[in-house]
């Protein structure tokens, strides 16, 4: 079901000047309904969504065997809070996906890619460049703040893990040092990112315009701002019991409702510039074709990787 949006008549095409993009007042109720948002375009795609999302769980375990080698129990929590520093970026094809929705198409997986042709697709990738690099730093931070505490000692099985941190004064200061630490790369992160993707994906703002759009959303709505980093940290950490399996769900919940929340705060452009999804033609496969269907010249015979009209 498209769900419509408030539109600003006065804004034009352009990052600029009185040409910026126009930032709403949002509150907890705005937050609120973003999930609920988020959440209706998750049940109406939901394996496309677990697709999509499914190999960061996996991704997440993979990089914590590499940063420690022999266990992962000291770099669970870092890992679990680091995906709200890469979330945003890891979403891109679920603001693809909401989008056509609210927009009464069609949204399938395949759809989600098309965000690949997205003018502003550079930009993206420069901002989440720069988000996989706070994401590795806080890692060896974490890390950093782990041997200083504990030293290069191992790890040992979960209880006795677990035991060391909540119950020695060595374990507390560890904690609290890295929820501090943590708290200010998470900060960092939100300012930077809060609706910068959605923004270069619908107006093709270029990067540093998204971040400079995203500070002022933050700016001029530091409550919601601090209550959804709230909300994401929690749900994230819930999503991270037991090992990152909860995320397939709510990833894609809080891409789908990142996208909602962006369409809160941002006035809608009146310009022909804004990214209109285009349908494409439905056509036969076969599987004697693949995989030479997923390459040109076949994919531009058949329209699909096509670049917009």
């Amino acid at each position: 079901m498209a769900t419509s949006y408030p539109v600003d008549v006065t804004s034009h095409s352009g990052m600029a000047g009185a040409d910026r993009p126009v930032v709403r007042h949002i509150g907890l109720s705005d937050l609120f309904d973003a999930l609920r948002l988020g959440w209706e375009d998750f049940k109406a795609v939901p394996s496309h969504a677990i697709v999509l999302c499914v190999i960061y769980p996996v991704i997440g375990i993979v990089l914590a065997r590499i940063a420690l080698g022999y266990s992962v129990l000291p770099i669970l929590f870092p890992l679990a809070a680091g995906f709200a520093l890469i979330g945003p970026f890891a979403a891109l094809g679920l603001y693809e996906l909401s989008y056509r929705r609210e927009l009464g198409k069609e949204a399938s997986a395949w759809h989600a890619f098309s965000v690949l042709r997205a003018p502003s697709f550079g930009s993206m990738l420069g901002l989440g460049g720069l988000l996989l690099v706070i994401f590795f730093i806080w890692l060896a931070t974490a890390r950093a703040i782990y041997v200083s505490t504990f030293g290069n000692t191992p790890a040992a099985v979960i209880p006795d893990f677990f035991t060391q941190v909540f119950t020695t004064t060595k374990g507390l200061q560890m904690l609290m040092m890295g929820v501090g630490v943590g708290f200010l790369f998470a900060a960092v992160a939100l300012c930077i990112s809060i609706v910068a993707f959605p923004l270069m994906l619908h107006q093709h703002a270029d990067m540093t315009d998204a971040i400079l759009t995203s500070l002022r959303v933050v700016a001029k709505n530091p409550i919601a701002a601090a209550e959804w980093g709230l909300i994401v940290a929690v749900l994230l950490t819930l999503g991270s019991i037991p090992f990152f399996l909860g995320l397939t769900v709510v990833m894609p919940l809080l891409g789908h409702a990142t996208w909602h929340l962006y369409r809160k705060a941002i006035e809608s452009p009146l310009t022909s510039s804004a990214h209109e999804p285009r349908e494409t033609e439905k056509e036969k496969r076969y599987a004697a074709d693949f995989p030479s269907v997923l390459f040109p010249p076949y994919g531009r015979k058949h329209r699909f990787f096509d670049s917009a009209d």
